[in-house]
């Protein structure tokens, strides 16, 4: 796991940044273009299982330190329709494949600030991928495990051996492309394998960030379900009141 603490060092991953939940915590989310941002959908809901309102949402790309080197405010958010948040701070494993949001900035940020990721749909058993996330102990900089794997996929999720704590979710898993990396998919929860060995969990995308983007410009804010499902887990703060979120595997 390598700390990328300075400027020089984010070079080429600067559209990777934290989402500041107004007190309430952070996760990690990636541009995937110059106004929309891809993060976990339990991100987006508080402990009672209600919307964050957009404008308590904010986007830091390439935070380092206590500044970014862009900040913008949300102005919409659409959840995928499949995800229901609960308030036990565990996931179903059927929820995992439902659990991404995409978050509207009000203004754009421009290419020569963070370029952003396109998505990647080829991922197979095996194939190594990198991840970058903010995390406990580590809120502030980014923290980029250069190299695990694909351990298996099916029915729209798959898991991997990556390092993954509280402040993961969200977080891009990146796979080669050519010569660029693109996003394969996010780190939606952490658990265990029958092996017993400690792993992170994440879904399918290019599907269900098709749907996002046409609601996002046809329907506007997502219908908020306030009932069971998952939750994000308070720890301890990062910067005075706030905390990581993260879930565990049910």
């Amino acid at each position: 796991m390598r700390a990328l603490r300075s400027r020089g060092e984010l070079i080429g991953w600067e559209a990777v940044g934290r989402v500041a939940l107004a007190g309430k915590g952070y996760c990690t989310g990636v541009l995937i273009s110059s106004e929309l941002v891809l993060t976990a959908a339990h991100c987006v809901y508080d402990e009672e299982g209600q919307a964050i309102p957009p404008e308590r949402i904010r986007f830091e790309a390439g935070y380092v330190s206590g500044s970014a080197l862009a900040e913008r405010k949300v102005d919409r958010v659409v959840a995928e329709e499949g995800f229901v948040p609960s308030r036990d701070g565990r996931i179903a494993t059927a929820m995992m494949r439902h659990d991404i949001a995409l978050l509207r900035l009000a203004f754009p940020i421009t290419i020569s600030e963070a370029n952003p990721f396109a998505l990647y749909d080829e991922p197979q058993a095996g194939d190594r991928v990198s991840v970058l996330s903010y995390g406990k102990g580590r809120s502030e900089h980014l923290s980029w495990q250069r190299d695990c794997a694909i351990l298996e996929r099916g029915r729209g999720l798959m898991s991997f051996d990556c390092d993954v704590t509280f402040g993961s979710s969200g977080a891009p898993v990146f796979a080669r492309y050519g010569n660029r990396v693109r996003i394969l998919s996010l780190v939606s929860a952490m658990g265990r394998d029958r092996g017993g060995r400690k792993v992170g969990y994440g879904m399918e995308l290019p599907q269900i960030v098709a749907r996002l983007k046409a609601r996002m410009r046809g329907q506007g804010l997502a219908t908020v379900k306030g009932t069971d499902g998952a939750r994000r887990v308070m720890v301890g703060g990062a910067r005075k009141a706030s905390g990581a979120k993260f879930l565990r595997v049910d």
